[in-house]
């Protein structure tokens, strides 16, 4: 038997040897030497276990049957909104209900050609969505971008093994260095780019709470006449109720559920618009040239300026009957849209620490970054209502509806711009061409919007600062708490002297201690062992790592390193994770864990053989007793020891840092708790209070 498992572990050595050859051939591709990676794993705070056997190509291209699939699937979570604009467009133009010229009729739809030209073509689709993260966007995404390519991340936890990782991609790490330098040296713009992103991602969160209500008061409002408009506000309740209800079943299941009626939609309105076209004035194809547009304005001036702020909603996002239900049931799924994409900004969010901790349910197994988040729609399922029932109509509602969407595109264009800087390398003239027209055109949709500011508009703006002073407020003191563990970690001698104090107890098992802090062991560490002066005979300090990519692929995601002297078996690990991945609950994380503590232990082994010229058999006995020690403490049960940490304002810190602390604390304790939501057995939890000034 003992020939065997030597065999078995000299199988894994070998593999391991194999597995170390491939990783070499990846990093010089990268331009990074071997040699270099050894100095950088033996110097670091932390020494990678787990390597991928053969790096997987993660920008390789879906097959054809599944692109497909997800692009039927877009028609019933993202096109629906854009597709029942006409629901409503033309009532929010023309808000009083009278039209002085014919031709302002022309000047209108030409203005909304170019806008649906200008915005979602030409800068969406040509320009914005270069700028993804792995195929992710939104305001999250681009920060993701900047944080890799240049140190503009304000928690100091970056390390030079995850500029290894697979998907953080940096070919263009040396454009721009003069501009990298100056913003990296400013804190005041490194400041200015996280309050921009999370700006950007609370006015889309906003959003959420007027794009349901428009898109359905305005389909239902076709009956109003017949059934007045307190059955209609309760028509819409009951359907927005319904909407809510679905969003569980996740947004594959939904979109594949809603693409049909969008597509028998689509058909409809393309049917009619060409039946009417033909029947009553083809006309109207004269609004393809822009010269209405100048006319309206110099016919109507004011009044023209004023309802750009209605003709924008062509972009947010008549057979009487068939076509008022098919309405109806496609402004529910033009409401998916906002609802889906507000779900994954906050997912994102949630992982870069700009969030409160919430339940996310990730809904697909085969495709990243389609989640659910019960409280976040249920939220937006009580807002909504409230908003329904606040402003009745679709008229009212267009004084509030779209200043969240343009001041997201203006925040999008402001980030587009300096990841065109620092990341695509352009020149400032290039980068000038892009933002100077988009960002002109935008405040002059902006302005028109403010014009309803007293009328409702100021409901999303209101909405947006509410979510930005949370976010704002968590990833402050998410920080101060970090920096206060960097500051208060307990040094190499401490710990061993904690260690190998003689009224400290080894006991046979395997505690794992989490803490967020990447450099050295956490404080609460030395406050455990001061109130209960026992350790067990295996002990890993864990610390959850958010990295601004999109993911980390489960071979790359632990980082270990022994806690010196090695007989103590105490380890140190790093698990990374991307703002799109699922950690998992805690028996899958237990058994990843042990995987690669082992695979590590193996690889460490043969990498110090190889220094010290050691021969194999020796390497063999000395892996096969450390694996043996560690299945024996993990027969005695697994403990997870959590710090309970109570954070204070420092009593000689100012009003306002002690209102933010204050805050925080509330929210901390009225959100859900990290063993929550790994779902962490109680009767294998250990929680240790402490106290922390910051």
């Amino acid at each position: 038997m003992a020939t065997d498992e030597a065999n078995s572990i000299g199988m894994e050595v070998q593999e391991i040897t194999k597995c170390n050859e491939t990783i070499e051939t990846s990093v010089k591709e990268r331009n990074t030497s071997f040699p270099k990676l050894r100095r950088c794993r033996l110097n670091s705070l932390n020494v990678e276990a787990g390597k991928v056997s053969g790096i997987t190509d993660h920008s390789s291209e879906l097959s054809w049957m599944a692109t497909l699939s997800l692009a039927f699937q877009s028609l019933g979570v993202v096109y629906g909104d854009i597709g029942t604009s006409p629901l409503y467009v033309f009532a929010s133009s023309f808000t009083n209900g009278t039209i002085d010229h014919s031709d302002d009729i022309l000047g209108v739809l030409s203005i909304i050609y170019y806008t649906i030209l200008v915005f979602p073509l030409l800068k969406y689709c040509f320009i914005v969505l270069l700028a993804n993260d792995n195929g992710n966007g939104g305001a999250f995404a681009l920060y993701s971008l900047l944080c890799r390519h240049a140190k503009v991340s304000l928690i100091p936890n970056q390390q030079p093994e995850d500029m290894q990782l697979s998907n953080y991609k940096l070919e263009t790490l040396s454009s721009n260095q003069k501009l990298k330098q100056k913003l990296e040296n400013n804190y005041f713009a490194r400041v200015l780019f996280l309050f921009m992103t999370i700006l950007g991602t609370t006015m889309v969160i906003g959003d959420g709470f007027f794009t349901p209500p428009m898109s359905v008061i305005s389909a239902v409002s076709g009956i109003s006449s017949k059934l007045g408009q307190d059955y209609v506000v309760g028509i819409t309740i009951v359907i927005l109720v319904s909407l809510f209800m679905v969003q569980r079943f996740g947004t594959d299941k939904v979109g594949f559920s809603f693409a049909p009626i969008i597509t028998i939609w689509f058909i409809l309105i393309g049917g009619t618009g060409l039946y009417n076209l033909f029947k009553y004035d083809v006309g109207v194809l004269r609004a393809i040239n822009p010269k209405y547009i100048v006319n309206y304005f110099q016919r109507d001036g004011k009044k023209a300026w004023m309802s750009l702020g209605g003709i924008f909603l062509c972009i947010s996002g008549p057979l009487y009957w068939p076509t008022f239900v098919i309405a109806v049931i496609a402004s529910i799924i033009a409401s998916q849209a906002i609802v889906s994409g507000a779900f994954s900004i906050a997912s994102q969010a949630l992982s870069m620490g700009c969030f409160p901790r919430v339940k996310v349910v990730h809904t697909s197994a085969t495709h990243e970054g389609q989640v659910y988040i019960p409280a976040i729609n249920y939220m937006f399922m009580f807002a909504c209502i409230a908003v329904t029932i606040l402003f009745r109509t679709s008229e009212k509602l267009s004084n509030a509806y779209g200043v969240a969407i343009v001041c997201d595109m203006t925040i999008t264009t402001f980030l587009v711009s300096i990841v065109m800087l620092i990341v695509w390398k352009k020149s400032i003239w290039q980068v000038a061409l892009f933002s100077i027209p988009f960002g002109c055109i935008e405040l002059l949709y902006l302005s028109s919007q403010m014009v309803k500011f007293k009328e409702g508009g100021f409901l999303p703006l209101v909405s947006a600062i509410i979510f930005t002073i949370v976010m704002g407020i968590w990833f402050y003191a998410q920080k101060e708490k970090y920096m206060f563990e960097l500051n208060n970690k307990v040094s190499s001698e401490s710990l061993i002297k904690l260690v190998n104090d003689l009224s400290t107890n080894r006991i046979h098992g395997f505690g794992v201690l989490y803490s967020e802090l990447v450099q050295g062991i956490p404080p609460i560490f030395a406050h455990f062992i001061a109130n209960i002066p026992t350790i067990h005979s295996v002990v890993v300090f864990v610390s959850m790592k958010a990295i601004p990519i999109s993911n980390v692929v489960l071979e790359e995601r632990f980082l270990f390193r022994y806690v010196e002297p090695k007989e103590c078996k105490i380890f140190r690990c790093i698990v990374r994770h991307g703002y799109n991945d699922v950690i998992g609950d805690s028996m899958e994380f237990e058994s990843q864990l042990v995987q690669y503590l082992k695979e590590f232990i193996i690889q460490e082994s043969n990498y110090m053989s190889e220094l010290d010229s050691i021969q194999s058999p020796g390497v063999v006995e000395g892996i096969e007793n450390e694996i043996k020690f560690i299945d024996e403490a993990l027969g005695k049960g697994v403990v997870y020891m959590l710090g309970e940490i109570d954070v204070v304002a420092n009593p000689k810190s100012s009003i306002l840092n002690k209102i933010i602390v204050n805050t925080y604390t509330f929210l901390r304790r009225n959100f859900q708790q990290r063993d929550e939501l790994m779902a962490i057995p109680r009767r294998k939890l250990l929680k240790v209070g402490m106290t922390y000034e910051i």
